[in-house]
C-alpha cells in the first residue's frame, strides 16, 4: 500500500455530484449508506486520483479547494466551457461543483 491523501468534499446530492465529477473524468468506485435514505459517502476516481464525496454534515465544509493536475487542461476546459488562464507554473482553469467546492485544474508548463 502506498500512502496518500484523499480530500473529502461536502456534497448535498450524491447522484448529482457523481454526475458532475463524471464530466471531469471521475468514475464512481463505491457508495456507502448506513441504511436506505441515510446520507451517502462515495468514492470517485480518475486514474489514481481519488476523492471522497460526503453527504454527512460533519465531514467537511462546502467551498473547499482541490488542485488537480491533468495532462490536458484544454480538454477539461472545453467540457465545461471555461477559460484557461496561464500562470508561471501551469495553464489552469477554475471550476465549482454544484455544492460550491472549487477545483483548480492545471497542466504544468515546461
Amino acid at each position: 500500500m502506498s500512502e496518500e491523501a484523499i480530500p473529502v468534499l461536502r456534497i448535498k446530492d450524491a447522484d448529482a455530484a457523481v454526475g458532475w465529477y463524471g464530466r471531469l473524468g471521475f468514475e464512481k468506485r463505491w457508495e456507502h449508506r448506513y441504511e436506505p435514505g441515510f446520507p451517502a459517502f462515495v468514492e470517485v476516481a480518475r486514474g489514481e486520483v481519488r476523492l471522497f464525496l460526503s453527504e454527512h454534515e460533519g465531514d467537511a465544509r462546502p467551498g473547499a479547494l482541490v488542485y488537480l493536475r491533468v495532462e490536458d487542461v484544454d480538454a477539461v476546459a472545453a467540457v465545461f466551457g471555461a477559460e484557461v488562464r496561464t500562470a508561471a507554473w501551469a495553464r489552469e482553469v477554475e471550476l465549482s461543483d454544484p455544492d460550491g467546492n472549487r477545483l483548480r485544474v492545471g497542466t504544468p508548463t515546461e
